[in-house]
């Protein structure tokens, strides 16, 4: 029982070895961050006059250039949205003269499928074709009144913006 109850003895960790490279004696070097402070001094009037005259320029400047920058950005907006309402307008007109001149096409095949002469096909068809062209005149007119509307419309506000921008400069 004597044996049962004595310790066994505890081993012992070593104790952590350096890296070769390293050296005891060797230690890094401690920086202090430097100070950069502005040397104090007295700047003469005459200068601090001029840079707050510069400053005073620079900070009405830019509140004229920021002006300016908003009214453009206004003025492109607003030119904008009329030219994609201009081009929506003028696909709709678009899609309405195709509808009409199908609509035509289909009605002159009608027709033809009933003549009973050549004569009478012939006559059909010139008359068709007349009433085609003078449709095709009108037709191409609306679109060119309209399209002019829409440029009327998208170019003045940039002409009345660049003409005031002019003025404010002179």
């Amino acid at each position: 029982m004597s044996e049962a109850t004595q310790a066994k003895p505890k081993l012992k960790a070593a104790p952590p070895t350096a890296p070769a490279f390293e050296s005891a004696a060797f230690e890094m070097p401690k920086f202090e961050m430097p100070k950069f402070e502005m040397p104090k001094f007295e700047v003469p009037a005459a200068f601090r006059e001029i840079a707050e005259k510069g400053v005073a320029q620079a900070k009405g400047n830019y509140e004229k250039m920021k002006t300016a920058a908003e009214e453009a950005t206004d003025v492109i907006e607003g030119t904008y949205a009329t030219a994609a309402k201009g081009a929506s307008d003028y696909g709709v007109k678009l899609v309405e003269v195709a509808r009409t001149n199908t609509d035509a096409a289909f009605d002159f095949a009608t027709e033809l499928m009933t003549v009973k002469s050549l004569s009478d096909a012939i006559e059909l068809s010139t008359a068709h074709a007349r009433k085609q062209f003078e449709a095709l005149a009108a037709q191409s007119k609306e679109l060119a009144t309209l399209a002019q509307k829409i440029t009327t419309e998208t170019t003045e506000p940039i002409k009345d913006q660049v003409t005031k921008a002019f003025k404010k400069v002179a």
